[in-house]
């Protein structure tokens, strides 16, 4: 049998993917069960996080495994097979080893070296042990993981090198700046009672926020998370538990609120928030004065003419019968409206209106600069005589497609700063709690999984690191040496017992010969026997299981097997045996 391991994360998929495939508690138990019930699997377990989705099996044939793990993944994510399968990563054996040791040491995860991984791989483990789909493999192999990214956090400085997802989040909407000091005296809403939520409330509640509500589905959960706020000894926080319903009403009260639920909904819809900062006054941006460019009705400069009536610099706004609306766009820079900018996008009916108005313009002279000369607020007059050949690509055009498409991009237009958010918002759930129509909506911050995903990517990467990998490295090597001498095992057993038979059968036939034989000697005899065997037998068995344990060393239980014409079943009696005991012996994850 051999560990595969098939899933999908934010290395590679993009979020939109990993939201749709997220699975939530029940359907996590389905997957197990289906997946122990297929052929090629006696094994099985989910890790499945805001950031990852990944199917542990112990399988006797690769590609049968491969195609069947794939399968149920996508059954059971609702994300077609074809779409989920270029997302889709695969590793193998050694390397299955080397991808789960690293996820448990932080280094796969979004915030490398944040430590939060160590408990979701523990409840993994919990959960097919409670399903009875995780056998001696993946107890040892998740076992291990647990003590590989334990030992990474004690022996390196790998903390330093990141931090919780909770607090990466905090940081990105602090905009880099220091948490406490952006988060002294907040009102925080924390949505969800379970782990993430909980270790959100508690850094909030360390951060310095005045108070803290939190809201679940579950009441009892809130209001045990609000007491364990409450009764910390290193925060004074004021916390206190409302029901689901009580959301919409502590959202406008809220300064902060950070959500991750297990809902296949939106918790926070695009209206809901903008009803709850509805009269919430945004605080100007530094550096701009209420009457500046960038504050409401503070317009100035080409566009602010064209709003206080007419084109500035054209005389044309006050024209009948221009199709453009002169005010909104007039003030872009390099704009005319006699322009190839000013007809982009145009239909054919207006292009026509268009051209009527610029010949009554320009008919009258006072219009058109002298000897051509543009006049100023104008980048030049229209000549048809000298523009036949494009007018005449124009008209062809329009009457192909029925429009005049975009020649070039618009002139850069510098956007007015936006003023400081009221409302601060968290998503850490997958799939995504609050709307993305959020982020269009002025006066709120909103940070989630995808934007969390890009302000990581190019994060810089401690020195620590490395020394971890190596930790990694090290300790495949030594679960792959367990893994085979454990392999080989049954078969020594097995050859040892047969062994001890044969001895057994000898001494009764010596009974038989010499039915006078006093205890004294048939038991001196026996233990001569006894003897020899084992010194006949502990060199290659010593010897067999160091070579089984180098890579490569499977083949030696099935050699030991041939040469001794040991019974398969009598060796797979000794591993049920052995698998029956360290499971009664096994503690809980």
């Amino acid at each position: 049998m051999s560990l595969l391991v098939v899933g999908l994360s934010h290395r590679s998929a993009p979020v939109s993917v990993l939201e749709r495939a997220a699975l939530n508690a029940d359907e996590q138990v389905k997957l197990l069960q289906d997946t122990v019930a297929a052929e090629p699997a006696t094994e099985a377990a989910v890790l499945a996080t805001c950031n990852r989705i990944e199917l542990y099996a112990d399988v006797d044939k690769f590609h049968a495994g491969v195609a069947e793990l794939s399968t149920l993944l996508a059954q059971h994510s609702g994300v077609g097979l074809e779409e989920l399968t270029p997302y889709l990563y695969v590793h193998y054996e050694d390397r299955a080893v080397h991808h789960l040791f690293s996820v448990a040491c932080g280094l796969d995860s979004m915030v490398v070296g944040e430590g939060q991984i160590l408990g979701q791989i523990k409840d993994s483990l919990a959960r097919a042990q409670e399903l009875h789909s995780a056998g001696r493999l993946l107890n040892d192999l998740f076992q291990q993981a647990l003590r590989v990214g334990k030992r990474a956090h004690s022996e390196t400085g790998i903390d330093r090198a990141g931090q919780s997802l909770v607090t990466f989040g905090l940081e990105q909407l602090a905009r880099g700046g220091d948490v406490q000091q952006w988060a002294r005296g907040k009102k925080a809403l924390v949505i969800g009672a379970g782990s993430m939520s909980s270790l959100a409330a508690a850094t909030l509640a360390r951060a310095g926020v005045a108070e803290i509500v939190v809201a679940n589905r579950t009441f009892d959960r809130a209001e045990r998370l609000a007491q364990i706020l409450m009764d910390g000894d290193d925060t004074d926080v004021l916390a206190r538990a409302v029901p689901m319903e009580s959301v919409p009403a502590e959202l406008t009260r809220a300064d902060v609120t950070v959500s991750c639920t297990g809902a296949t909904g939106l918790v926070l819809t695009a209206e809901s928030v903008a009803g709850a900062i509805e009269g919430r006054t945004p605080v100007p941006a530094a550096g701009s004065g209420e009457d500046g460019p960038g504050a409401p009705g503070g317009a100035s400069g080409p566009a602010a003419g064209a709003q206080r009536g007419g084109a500035s610099g054209t005389g044309l706004g006050s024209e009948d019968g221009c199709p453009l609306d002169l005010s909104a766009v007039q003030g872009t820079a390099g704009f005319s409206v006699l322009g190839e900018a000013a007809v982009a996008g145009m239909a054919a009916a207006d292009l026509e209106q268009h051209a009527a108005w610029v010949d009554n313009g320009t008919a009258g002279g006072d219009r058109r600069a002298a000897g051509g000369t543009a006049r100023p607020g104008q980048t030049g007059t229209l000549d048809p005589a000298a523009d036949t050949d494009a007018i005449a690509a124009l008209a062809a055009t329009v009457a192909t497609v029925g429009r005049i498409p975009e020649r070039r991009r618009p002139e850069p237009v510098e956007e007015p700063q936006r003023p400081e958010p009221v409302l601060f918002l968290l998503d850490l759930a997958m799939p995504r709690d609050i709307d993305a129509a959020v982020h269009r909506l002025t006066g709120v911050r909103l940070v989630d999984i995808e934007s969390l995903a890009e302000a990581s990517a190019g994060a810089p990467m401690a020195a620590d690191v490395d020394q971890v990998r190596r930790i990694v490295s090290d300790e495949v090597a030594a679960f792959g040496a367990a893994l085979r001498a454990a392999h080989i095992t049954p078969t020594v057993v097995a050859l040892r017992t047969m062994a001890a038979d044969v001895v057994a059968g000898e001494i009764a036939r010596l009974d038989g010969r010499l039915p006078g034989l006093d205890d004294k000697h048939r038991a001196e005899i026996t233990q001569t026997v006894r003897r020899v065997v084992d010194k006949l037998l502990h060199a290659p068995t010593v010897r067999v299981k160091q070579l089984a344990a180098e890579p490569g060393g499977a083949g030696y239980a099935d050699a030991l097997r041939t040469l001794f014409d040991l019974d398969p079943e009598t060796v797979a009696a000794v591993s049920r045996a052995e698998d029956s005991t360290t499971e009664k012996d096994r503690g809980p994850a």
